[in-house]
């Protein structure tokens, strides 16, 4: 690793990357050319700029990449309704291929050999950007700095920061309260005050939805229109992806919905706690799973429920560019070819529950469930030989239990 030459790094310009910038520069005597994402996290992203030409960066990307977000990687995990153990919705695990292609796209462009993050070596977010690193250019070189340097707390890292003249936010002088990601799909926090599980979030912790105690006593209604499996209008208006996830953000924020406080089984094996909030994602998976009991088979809908655990493991587990991802894919996104229609939400203090939906390609059909004259459609005398095959197996269980006895 000692003759890199040049290296990209996916830069945020907080502390920790902002001292790895300068680490870089000493310890491998390289160029760095600095990459920041704009994925809709929110930040003014014009300091970003500043603080890398200040640090003698010629190369510096700031791209505004939420709609590839959305469209590209939000959307097709949304198609498979993902959440990893049950309840979390792989906000931050989703955001990483994305920054990890682009990266090895602008080492391309740029002439460099090398790539480089700011993930520690306890979290999954290494194992995420490193496995796409790999998948995308095998022969690419990861200087992971967590890893290799002796700067291992935050009183080590404002040290190095104010003897290189780096810097720091006024907050970031004292202890952290916690660590936040932020994209558009969610903002997470980790650390510090949510390290003890026993323990409840304080209410600061929040940042993009209101409490449901605090929520408003009416509900919102809102519809969400589908084609082929991808949300594409609010109340009949039509939106781009980004767009759209960004409006339902804000109804469900407003509506105390998307919290989750959730202990997760991270991929190198530890428990971690963390804290999230996607109010956006929250509704459009109630939606798009209203969309699907009305178009989806039986048998596709229940086959897709048992792939989607293995489906989010995979991203979960940073695996989103690996042959077996875009096998499910590709099955997943067959299953939505009939996937279009309307769904309406009633958005009421901290829930999203699904209260009207309409497709041309509804497989309901009212004749045959009627509790009125059906005229027909279906007989009802059927279900008897039905009944009697499928207790075959059960009655001859019974006879050689009463023989046996």
């Amino acid at each position: 690793m000692s003759d890199i030459k040049k290296v990209v790094l996916a830069y945020s310009g907080g502390l920790d990357t902002s001292v790895i910038l300068k680490w870089l520069q000493e310890t491998y005597a390289c160029e760095v050319v600095t990459f920041t994402a704009d994925l809709g996290q929110g930040e003014e992203l014009k300091p970003v700029r500043e603080k890398a030409e200040m640090a003698g960066v010629k190369e510096i990307y700031i791209e505004d990449l939420r709609e590839e977000f959305v469209a590209n990687y939000v959307f097709p995990m949304f198609r498979a309704n993902a959440v990893y153990e049950g309840i979390y919705l792989l906000g931050t695990s989703i955001a990483r291929p994305l920054i990890a292609k682009r990266q090895i796209e602008i080492a391309a462009e740029t002439g460099a050999d090398a790539v480089s993050h700011g993930s520690t070596g306890k979290g999954n977010d290494q194992i995420r950007f490193e496995l796409g690193y790999y998948a995308l250019n095998s022969d690419i070189k990861v200087i992971a700095p967590w890893r290799e340097w002796d700067l291992t707390s935050r009183t080590k890292l404002i040290e190095f920061a104010e003897k290189h003249q780096i810097p720091i936010a006024k907050d970031k002088r004292g202890e952290a309260p916690f660590s936040v990601d932020a994209n558009l799909l969610h903002i997470s926090a980790e650390g510090k005050v949510l390290e003890d599980p026993a323990i409840e979030a304080p209410e600061y912790v929040y940042q993009r939805s209101v409490s449901p105690e605090e929520a408003p006593d009416t509900p919102t209604n809102v519809e969400v229109g589908f084609e082929k499996g991808d949300a594409v209008s609010i109340d009949g208006v039509a939106m781009s992806p980004a767009t759209l996830l960004t409006k339902l953000n804000e109804l469900g924020g407003a509506n105390g919905i998307g919290r989750l406080d959730l202990v997760e089984n991270r991929f190198v094996g530890m428990k971690s706690r963390g804290v999230y909030e996607t109010p956006g994602g929250t509704i459009l998976l109630a939606a798009h799973r209203g969309i699907e009991t009305l178009t989806l088979d039986r048998g596709a809908a229940h086959l897709k429920d048992e792939l989607m655990p293995r489906y989010a493991e995979i991203i979960y587990n940073g695996f989103w560019w690996s042959p077996e991802r875009e096998m499910l894919q590709a099955l997943i996104d067959t299953s939505q070819e009939c996937v279009t229609g309307s769904v309406t939400l009633k958005l009421y203090k901290g829930s999203a529950t699904v209260i009207a939906r309409s497709s041309p390609f509804s497989l309901y059909s009212e004749a045959h469930v009627t509790f009125e004259d059906d005229a027909g459609a279906y007989d009802q005398k059927d279900a008897a030989g039905f009944i009697k095959l499928n207790a075959l197996r059960l009655r001859l269980l019974q006879a050689r239990n009463n023989r046996n006895k």
